[in-house]
């Protein structure tokens, strides 16, 4: 024998000899496979939450509105409904809830659905409840309260009262003011 052999320099091996081929077991070399499928699942899902987040978050607060208006000239603008009115509530005045001296004069028009017969009845049958509703809200209301700038909310809350504490079976689809006369008494 020769003196490197006895030393075993190398470890044991000896030059030249095939290495035997470790055992590995299952788990062991399945686990940094799925870890790493896990890491992938995770990092698209965490992705995919910002991508939708920071996309709302646009759509909410930037960029352009959503829905549009329609210019009123455009011949691309759907016809109007028509409706049929209910004029014989009159003209009413009343003093406003200021403590000086304000009256309104008011003369309703209602729209309800065109040949609603139901609708025409009940309206015409309630006509002095009609006068005696108008009388009471425009007595509780201030002048400050029946400006021009105020008219939509006015035909808005009236229409809303009717529809819901007043009528059973008439709908109003359209409130109008053919006067609405704000004066100060002196």
């Amino acid at each position: 024998m020769s003196d490197s052999d006895e030393l075993d320099l190398d470890g044991g091996e000896t030059p030249g000899a095939a290495s035997p081929a470790k055992k590995s077991s299952g788990l062991g070399a399945l686990l940094p496979n799925i870890l790493k499928f896990v890491a992938i699942g995770l990092a698209a899902a965490i992705f995919i939450v910002v991508v939708v987040v920071v996309t709302f978050g646009i759509m909410q607060k930037g960029g352009k509105p959503q829905t549009s208006t329609v210019d009123p000239t455009s011949p691309y603008l759907g016809t109007r409904p028509e409706y049929a009115y209910y004029t014989l509530i009159g003209p009413v005045t009343v003093r406003t809830s200021d403590t000086t001296n304000y009256s309104v004069t008011v003369n309703m028009i209602l729209g309800y659905d065109l040949g609603n017969n139901a609708a025409q009845t009940e309206l015409t049958q309630r006509q002095y409840e009609l006068r005696d509703f108008v009388r009471t809200y425009f007595s509780r209301k201030s002048a400050a309260e029946l400006t021009p700038d105020n008219d939509t909310k006015l035909k808005n809350d009236i229409r809303e009262i009717l529809n819901t504490r007043f009528l059973d079976k008439a709908k109003i689809r359209v409130v109008l003011f053919n006067q609405l006369d704000v004066m100060e008494q002196m």
